[in-house]
């Protein structure tokens, strides 16, 4: 079990690194314009899912498989920065929404939520740098002496924790966009987290690990 102090240096470091807007964040926002925070909670458990399972993956060893083969980094690179492309056109033709629809709490159409899920699972799957990130971070944390599999659920736990309440704020942050913006205004919001995550993409796709 992770001591106290230990657990507080990896909270403020996970809080200062969930708070930079990255793909799931930016999914967050805008599930939150679109279909209100139901919506974007189907999301945020999707990215939770996806975080758990790196972190999963990580602690079985099999980070450093990714970090030691060129070939397949490539591969979920390239994988990665072609969803992450998709989704920002997805984002970029979606049409204004509906405010009088929305602040009626319109009730979600079906498969919305799910679609969302799955989207937030993508994007948390399709990306190797936050594999790389969590098999250089969480290592850092876990004493190798103790038992090492609670340390990696204790801390995997409090990661996606932390995560998910800023995912919350970010999600809320875009329902309030709904109730306060015109609907130029929400179409620019909108058309801003699709712009964000093409940017994404292009870090992505220029993205070399060192010594390669």
């Amino acid at each position: 079990m992770p001591t106290f102090q230990t657990l507080l240096v990896f909270a403020a470091a996970s809080l200062a690194l969930a708070v930079i807007p990255g793909p799931t964040m930016l999914l967050a926002l805008s599930n939150g314009m679109a279909g209100g925070m139901r919506r974007a909670a189907w999301g945020m458990a999707g990215a939770g899912l996806g975080a758990g399972i790196l972190i999963a993956v990580v602690a079985v060893g099999l980070g450093s498989l990714l970090n030691a083969s060129a070939t397949l980094f490539n591969a979920v690179r390239i994988a990665g920065v072609l969803y992450l492309l998709w989704l920002a056109v997805q984002l970029w033709r979606s049409p204004p929404l509906d405010l009088r629809a929305a602040l009626a709490h319109a009730p979600e159409q079906p498969g919305q939520g799910r679609a969302a899920f799955i989207r937030s699972l993508g994007v948390a799957l399709s990306n190797p740098k936050t594999l790389l990130f969590f098999a250089a971070f969480l290592p850092q944390f876990v004493d190798a002496t103790q038992p090492q599999a609670v340390q990696y659920a204790v801390l995997g736990t409090l990661f996606v924790g932390l995560d998910t309440l800023v995912m919350v704020a970010y999600a809320a942050a875009g329902w309030q966009a709904v109730r306060w913006l015109s609907q130029g205004g929400l179409r620019w919001l909108h058309r801003g987290c699709a712009a964000g995550m093409a940017v994404l993409a292009a870090l992505l796709a220029g993205y070399r690990r060192h010594g390669a």
